[in-house]
């Protein structure tokens, strides 16, 4: 009969505990036993909860200190030499070095580089591989939680990155060199990791491959084929080979004829692909069906996918598994800890909730809609609610909405004509330095917003505590030298968050965190209804800090793409219908920044990639909507208003066309984790507007040196010419410590000033 599955679940505590841990760890206040009984304890409730909820197949292994890739990186020993690790099993230590870098000998070695995992905001750290590169088994984690489950009574499923999507998602470290390459090698790594949990009891392994809904040229193709033909060839658990967050479109034969015992699908993304599969599929072979939606938070229509999914458990039977779609990793923990968010509150299914879905459905599939009456009742009543709700619409913003017309998104005069009126009002140096927008959130500031959300802070209070930190911070980079300077946004828990906050159609919850990266976690707000800004949300902010200074100070906004990416959307409508009523919003607060006289304004889009559809051929349409809306969100200001944009942590090349499409002012960029790799890309396209390609990786607590800052703006500087080019870091500063950014601060500013004096004496250029 159909069994309950669960791909993975959210990995960092329900209270933060691993947080906390973790960053104890690194600041030396617990040491590794402590770190590893946190996780210890996170990892056994998970598998409790997961059994109580009536999960029959739960996996171990999904669980993670920072990264799976990481993790997999560290299984198969694949550490670059710059971090010169000595032994055969890698250390907490060499680990954390991996993901943050560090500095030995007043040399900094610099961390893996950082980028999206396929279309969601999770960041995983890019494996390094080369032609010398050698695989050997470096970590025995898997078969460590196998056992560590197994001994609390729990016999599970452990889940491993697959090895075609771990070469796929790797950096080559040659030019022209392809990671496939490594594949013979790496299997035997596979191999012995298959065979020891088979000895550790384990009878199912999962090995997920969501590059199988990507498009793959014949070598991955092949690749796919050797893998997995090599791994059945030895005795070894059974294989669930997942994909999810994409049907699998034309590799759906190739994924049928992989020598695999199970197989999981998506089908919250590709519903259409069931009955095609239940066709291919192999008669011995397992379907796991992803019905429940592992990346947003909406109440699940039980008696909907019930009805789904009945044809194929008619002809498959026991051979069909009810899953969510993807690991649940993406959402938060547990809606039972919400106690705000009213009517909405009965919509909406969180990790645990989900694990209830999902055994309920299974169960309705063997024993009956009779068995499962109770949760029916409750299913079809939220989706009647929310259907009916007067919440959802406003027909203002439809009206404004169907109002818009090309001309909405196009400047009054082209950039040329702009940059010189701009360069004439703004008077800026050769190489202007400035940062993304946040400075540190530090102790005092977070406990300022705590008591201030509890009352013990009044709002007259809170407003002068902000206004003194933000005194503070132009001081700082008045100090320091900095030529466009940032409010520093203390006042801001998140840069999607705030926004969310103030802007009607959002609700935000009290404890539904979710892991962008490492102990950066962040709630993502809950959109939910159309969108309107009740009243201006930067203005006063930005206005105080262009008050105190004679320099300019940047307006700093999220833009439209990065509020919809970064929020559990509607699913009632199409995303580029709620991404043009946020850029109407936005559109709002930069006329209002201007007319308040700040003459810079920066509306941020680091997820305009991450929103790229996985398949080519559905690209083109959201390029031309997401870029659309962010011109609706900037167009609407004069000539000598500069408009900036900033993008980090992603594939950017892939997008070039829309980035240039975006006709902004000037684009700051991540580029120093990368080690500059961006600058190719834009000489691709011929990129003509200015550029701040970063130079600071904030994203490591290591301090960059002046000669190393200087080594990137000479980089650049051979592609981009000297009056085009910004100086300023990879991203916003909010996660570092005060000593830290004014020191890498100090060094960007002296690297500055150091290669404008160079490119005086080389060039004719003014200074």
């Amino acid at each position: 009969m159909a069994r309950s599955l669960n791909l993975g679940m959210p990995r960092i505590g329900p209270r933060r505990e691993m947080k906390r841990a973790i960053e104890g760890y690194w600041a030396g206040t617990i040491d590794g036993a402590a770190l590893a009984e946190t996780a210890r304890l996170t990892r056994a409730r998970g598998w409790r909860e997961q059994a109580q909820a009536g999960i029959e197949d739960i996996p171990s292994n999904d669980f993670t200190l920072y990264d799976q890739v990481l993790d997999t990186t560290c299984l198969v020993g694949a550490i670059p030499p710059r971090f010169g690790l000595e032994g055969d099993v890698v250390d907490a230590n060499s680990y954390f070095s991996l993901a943050r870098g560090r500095t030995e000998a007043g040399r900094v070695v610099a961390p893996l580089e950082m980028t999206k995992w396929f279309d969601t905001n999770y960041h995983y750290l890019v494996p390094e591989l080369g032609p010398g590169t050698e695989f050997a088994l470096s970590s025995t984690k898997p078969v460590d939680e196998f056992r560590e489950a197994l001994g609390l009574g729990y016999v599970t499923r452990p889940v491993l990155v697959g090895p075609v999507t771990y070469l796929l998602l790797s950096k080559a470290t040659v030019p022209g060199f392809s990671p496939l390459e490594l594949l013979p090698t790496l299997l035997p790594v596979y191999t012995e990791v298959l065979r020891r949990l088979a000895a550790a009891g384990a009878s199912w392994v999962q090995l997920d491959e969501p590059c199988l809904g990507t498009d793959l040229d014949a070598d991955a193709r092949d690749a796919f084929t050797l893998a997995y033909r090599t791994l059945a060839a030895e005795p070894s658990p059974k294989l669930l080979l997942a994909t999810y967050f994409s049907g699998l479109g034309d590799n759906l034969e190739l994924a049928v004829s992989l020598p695999v015992a199970g197989l999981h699908v998506d089908l919250v993304r590709d519903p259409a692909q069931l009955l095609t599969l239940v066709d291919r599929l192999d008669p011995e072979s397992v379907l796991s069906a992803g019905v429940i939606d592992g990346r947003n938070v909406w109440r699940s229509d039980l008696r909907r996918s019930i009805e789904f999914l009945g044809p194929a458990h008619e002809r498959l039977g026991d051979r069909l598994w009810v899953s969510p779609s993807c690991s649940l990793q993406h959402v938060p923990h547990d809606l039972s800890s919400e106690s705000e968010l009213g009517q909405l509150r009965g919509w909406l299914a969180f990790a645990r909730q989900k694990l209830d879905e999902t055994a309920t459905i299974a169960r309705a599939l063997v024993e009956g809609l009779s068995a499962v009456a109770d949760a029916l009742e409750a299913s079809d009543s939220a989706v009647d609610s929310r259907s009916r709700s007067p919440l959802i619409h406003c027909a203002g913003v439809g009206r404004r909405v169907r109002a818009l017309s090309p001309a909405d998104a196009i400047r009054h005069s082209p950039y040329e004509k702009r940059r010189d009126i701009q360069r004439h009002a703004l008077a800026l140096p050769l190489l202007p330095t400035t940062t993304i927008g946040s400075f540190p959130q530090t102790p005092e500031i977070r406990a300022a917003r705590a008591r201030h959300a509890t009352g013990k802070l009044s709002d007259d209070g809170y407003r002068q505590f902000c206004e003194n930190e933000i005194a503070h911070v132009i001081a700082q980079q008045e100090l320091l030298g900095l030529d466009v300077l940032v409010h520093g946004e203390p006042e801001r828990n998140d840069m999607v968050q705030y926004f969310g906050e103030r802007l009607d159609g959002f609700a935000c919850t009290e404890s539904g965190w979710v892991q962008s990266y490492g102990t950066r976690y962040v709630r993502p707000p809950i959109l939910y209804g159309d969108v309107a800004r009740p009243a201006p949300i930067t203005v006063s902010w930005a206005r105080y800090a262009q008050s105190l200074t004679a320099s300019p100070v940047k307006g700093m906004l999220t833009g439209p793409v990065t509020i919809l990416q970064w929020s559990f959307v509607r699913d009632d409508q199409p995303r580029s219908e709620s991404c043009r009523q946020i850029a109407l919003a936005v559109r709002d607060e930069v006329t209002d920044l201007e007319a308040a006289g700040i003459r810079i304004i920066q509306v941020d889009e680091p997820a305009l990639r991450e929103g790229l559809p996985l398949r080519h051929g559905e690209r083109a349409a959201y390029l031309a909507w997401s870029t659309e809306c962010f011109k609706v969100a900037t167009a609407a200001v004069a000539d000598g208003t500069q408009i900036h944009t900033h993008m980090c942590y992603a594939e950017f090349g892939d997008i070039m066309d829309a980035v240039v499409a975006l006709d902004v002012d000037v684009i700051s960029i991540e580029a120093a984790r990368s080690q500059m790799d961006i600058v190719n890309d834009l000489a691709a396209v011929d990129y003509r507007s200015d550029v701040g390609l970063g130079v600071y990786d904030i994203h490591s607590p290591t301090v960059p040196s002046e000669d190393e800052i200087t080594h990137f703006i000479e980089q650049a500087l051979k592609v981009l010419p000297p009056d085009r080019l910004w100086v300023n870091p990879d991203c916003g500063l909010k996660t570092r410590r005060d000593e830290e950014v004014a020191a890498a601060l100090s060094n960007m500013v002296a690297a500055a000033r150091r290669a404008r004096l160079s490119v005086h004496r080389t060039s004719s250029v003014t200074v």
